[in-house]
Order: structure tokens, then C-alpha cells, then sequence
């Protein structure tokens, strides 16, 4: 860590959300947090890493939110690279990737819950919380980086799965759905919208790799976890709602996606860049 950072004061967790021109998604998931952490003896920050130059005025909303530090990227900088910003900011124990579409249900206490759980397990890396829907049904938000997931990761965003057998069996091994959800447990890699990492990662690893705008970051952070002995859990019993809107995936088909819909490209140039990345690397760890 460099020595600016090291010259504020240490919090237990500073939990950053991402905007793009989404101010009231933002809103609420800071308004569930906050209500989350009242009465809790840990020292919080919540920083907002504005990729949109405060167009939507996100800035003034949240100038009387006490525990919000508000942070202009200067532009869509992309995802990973704007939640490294907003965690150098404010040094912290823990850091949080929180998207801007979860919700943290009323009375559960997660924050508190989760600095806990790190706090009494000194080997754990990375931990990501179950994620439920917003109707209260599973999400799958733990996967495998197997060769064979990884390479049919584009046909699952264009909802092949649906359609093959071949490509569900693959996106069925991806999602772990072979997999106990209600059992905590070490996995290859856990959603971006909700992982908490221990400062001790970052200084023996790094921050996220900023060469992937959006997508696969996560993915690419837990294996580079892994690869250092830091393992990756899935919590069962912490429980965040999350709207996963799935945007790279709207537009139906390969070809049509391409041209018609900007995230699916991004989607897969980040595939591509992985796959070069960690070429003849093939293991996995689950």
C-alpha cells in the first residue's frame, strides 16, 4: 500500500458502490446499508465512485449522508477500476464491491455479520454472501473457472442455455448448481456485486485488474486469490437481494448483440482478454 493511504485513518470496511447515471439504484442500496449499520460498534465508510461526472447530480444527493464519501472518477473509467479508486480512498480492513441494485434486508445486520465472519477466519481471502432475488428465490453467485465453464460463459449471456442441452449442461457446471447453497464453503469465484476482500490480499495481490472495463474482474481477482493460497468462500447464512439486471444480455443472439448492445461487446472482449490471460492455466480449485 503506497503512504498517502497509510497516513488515514483506518476503518474496519469501506463498502464502495459503483454509479453510471443509475442515482436512485444508488440511493436506495446506501439507505439499506446505512440502515444495516445503525448501532454497530465497527468504524463503516461508504464511499460512491461516480463514473458520470455527477450528470445525474448523485454529488448533492448525497452531500448530508454522513458515512458517504462521494468520489468523481472523471469519467466512465470502468467497473473495476472505479471500485479500486473509491477502496484507495479510505483504507480499510475489509473492502466491499457493492453493486448499486442489492438491497440488505431490514434487521439482519449483514455488515456487522460480515466483519465478524472475516475477522474469526484469518485465512479466508474473499467471501461473497448468498444473493437471493428480489422475489426471495436463489441467485447463483458462486462459479467455477474450469476451461469448460469459462468457454461457454458467452453462449450463457445470450440465454443458449435455454435452448441446448449441451450449452446447459456447461452453464449448469458454471452457476454450481450441483452445488449446496446452503452450506458455506470455499468456491472458484463469487459475484463482483458482493465480495469482500481482506487488505492482506491486496498488499500480497494488488487491486482489481483494470484491463477488464466491466465483466470477469471478479472472476479474475478470486483466481489470482487462489493462486496465492487465499481462498474463496461462499457464506450461506449472510443474505444480500440483488436485482441483477443482466444488461450485456437483452439483446438475444450473437451476432445481433454485437452490434445492437455495447455491454455484450465489452462482455466479450473481457472473455477474450481472460482467456488470453490465463491461457494454459486450466485448473480450477472447486
Amino acid at each position: 500500500m503506497e503512504g498517502d493511504e497509510k497516513m488515514v485513518a483506518m476503518k474496519d470496511i469501506n463498502i464502495v458502490f459503483v454509479n453510471y447515471k443509475m442515482k436512485d439504484d444508488v440511493i436506495r442500496a446506501v439507505d439499506s446499508v446505512i440502515h444495516d449499520i445503525q448501532d454497530c460498534n465497527y468504524d463503516i465508510q461508504i464511499t460512491v465512485a461516480d463514473n458520470s461526472k455527477n450528470l445525474d447530480h448523485i454529488g448533492d444527493a448525497l452531500r448530508d449522508y454522513k458515512h458517504v464519501k462521494y468520489i468523481d472518477c472523471g469519467g466512465n473509467v470502468g467497473f473495476g477500476k472505479a471500485n479500486t479508486i473509491g477502496f484507495r480512498a479510505t483504507p480499510a480492513r475489509y473492502y466491499f464491491a457493492l453493486n448499486r441494485d442489492t438491497v440488505i434486508p431490514k434487521d439482519t445486520k449483514v455488515i456487522e455479520r460480515i466483519i465478524k465472519y472475516m475477522d474469526e477466519n484469518p485465512k479466508i481471502g474473499c467471501m461473497g454472501p448468498k444473493m437471493l432475488n428480489m422475489d426471495g428465490t436463489l441467485q447463483y453467485a458462486c462459479y467455477r473457472f474450469d476451461l469448460p465453464s469459462i468457454l461457454i460463459k458467452p453462449l450463457k449471456q445470450i440465454n443458449w442455455d435455454q435452448k441446448y442441452k449441451f450449452v446447459k449442461k456447461h452453464t449448469d457446471r458454471l452457476l454450481m448448481k450441483d452445488f449446496d447453497h446452503d452450506k458455506t464453503q470455499p468456491v472458484d469465484w463469487v459475484l463482483g456485486a458482493a465480495m469482500v476482500v481482506r487488505r492482506e490480499v491486496v498488499e500480497e495481490i494488488g487491486w482489481i485488474d483494470d484491463r477488464y472495463f466491466m465483466y470477469l474482474e471478479d472472476c479474475d481477482w478470486c483466481r489470482r486469490m487462489w493462486g496465492s493460497g487465499w481462498p474463496v468462500y461462499y457464506v450461506h447464512d449472510i443474505v444480500i437481494r440483488h436485482v441483477h439486471a443482466r444488461e450485456s444480455a437483452k439483446v438475444p443472439g450473437i451476432v445481433k448483440a454485437l452490434f445492437k448492445n455495447r455491454l455484450a461487446r465489452i462482455h466479450l472482449m473481457s472473455w477474450f482478454k481472460f482467456l488470453v490471460k490465463w491461457r494454459g492455466t486450466n485448473k480450477y480449485y472447486r
